[in-house]
């Protein structure tokens, strides 16, 4: 099959963060056609949750999206194996896939009385014609007219063959009691099922929060090493900004106006869709309520709609952040799920003077999301989510642990256990 290399202009932030090295190609989370829009992937039946399949079960994983189009397109794709830095990991596609390697997307419907046309497409993986053999990092490479070189998007997911069993905690961290701002993540690995001979070279660990990849902590080596044990219980290295809860609003319906929205607006031959004005939450006391950590959900109130998928309308969606100044040396985003977990110039707002505000517009269907504000620091590769919205112990987020092994003589990373922490549900106070 031909490499693909992922061009810099849909990079997670504004500065390229893959090297163009030779023979090393990176796959993120990303859209190359603006007309795509509401790209998921997750558990058949669950979802809102985390695309993670596991070697052999029964429930495959859903994949959909849309393009704005009144016609179906001649969509193909293919599956890439990655390591556990997301390069691919150039083995022959035979050695992880059963199947064909290249299929069409042939699963799809034409949207239903929405303002917007488009076409929905879905597809599950496995199938009848591809299924996988190994474990591991995989991305999912979407291309037009069964041509590699015309992209559309790719799409991050995992393979899991459960050998070890991983518990841990979410704790306020030890070395910031004072401004207590961070949470702790400690952990051990068991590994009754798989023999470790080296574990500080041959297990690598990952650790990122509410399904970001931005801030993930990487490479992290046990800190004590016991019979059939790994102990991950560092106070400085496993620590992140807590943030704050995601802020929400309901756009499942045009006949009222939902939480969060101000006004519902008909300027046709589409339709509206204000927030209230946002405020800056830095220094401001922390309130927890229930929300989704930046996840949004597909969802129609209008009695009349079965089909969300196809029925579900599509929104633009306007944000507004007061500021007493333009912020200098970086932008002002809209981040989480809804943007793809990307800060680029799509999710990018612009400073208007007149006003005082950051302004952004989005297209987006019909449902409930989460978001919060994030600032970028220009040549920074990560998001920093606290400086627009605070940070607090308290916060409620998700952790997802992910434990790889390659030994001495292994060709490909192994993805041998996955754990999925709650801040809340896991806490040591």
């Amino acid at each position: 099959m031909k490499k693909f290399i992922l061009i810099s202009s849909i990079f997670l932030f504004s500065t390229p963060i893959i090297k163009a090295q030779e023979d090393n190609f990176y796959y993120e989370n990303a859209v190359y056609n603006e007309n795509i829009k509401t790209v998921l992937m997750y558990r058949e039946g669950f979802d809102l949750s985390d695309p993670i399949y596991e070697l052999g079960e029964e429930t495959p994983l859903v994949f959909k999206f849309d393009d704005l189009s009144p016609e179906a397109k001649d969509y193909y794709y293919t599956i890439v194996h990655c390591d556990a830095g997301w390069n691919e990991s150039f083995m022959p596609q035979s050695d992880y896939l059963d199947g064909f390697t290249e299929n069409p997307v042939d699963d799809y419907a034409l949207s239903f009385n929405t303002t917007f046309d488009y076409v929905n497409y879905r597809l599950y993986l496995p199938n009848e014609d591809v299924q996988f053999k190994v474990s591991g990092n995989y991305a999912l490479v979407v291309y037009e007219n069964n041509n590699k070189e015309n992209l559309v998007l790719t799409k991050r997911f995992h393979v899991v063959e459960p050998r070890v069993d991983i518990e841990g905690t979410v704790r306020r961290a030890t070395l910031d009691a004072f401004k207590g701002a961070h949470q702790e993540v400690d952990f051990t690995v068991y590994h009754e099922n798989l023999e470790i001979q080296n574990p500080r070279e041959e297990i690598k660990v990952v650790i990122t929060q509410n399904n970001r990849w931005d801030n993930a902590i990487r490479d992290l080596k046990p800190l004590f090493i016991r019979d059939r044990m790994l102990v991950y219980d560092y106070n400085k290295e496993n620590v992140f900004e807590a943030g704050n809860e995601f802020r929400y609003f309901d756009i499942r319906t045009t006949r009222v106006n939902g939480e969060g929205i101000l006004s519902t607006d008909f300027h046709r031959p589409y339709y509206h869709k204000t927030l209230f004005s946002d405020e800056i939450r830095t220094n401001k006391k922390f309130f927890s309520y229930e929300e989704m950590n930046g996840k949004y959900a597909v969802e129609s109130q209008d009695p009349e709609t079965e089909d969300c998928d196809t029925e579900c309308d599509y929104f633009f969606t306007h944000f507004t952040l007061p500021l007493e100044s333009i912020l200098m040396g970086g932008t002002v985003n809209v981040f989480g799920e809804l943007t793809n977990w990307n800060a680029n110039k799509k999710s990018e707002m612009t400073w208007n003077f007149d006003t005082g505000t950051y302004e952004l517009t989005l297209l987006l269907k019909q449902g409930y999301y989460n978001y919060i504000y994030v600032y970028v620091p220009e040549g920074s590769m990560e998001a920093d989510h606290t400086n627009l919205e605070g940070s607090h112990w308290e916060a409620e987020n998700n952790y997802q642990i992910y434990v790889y092994y390659r030994d001495l003589a292994g060709r490909y990373d192994r993805l041998v256990g996955y754990r999925n922490l709650n801040s809340v549900a896991n806490r040591i106070k």
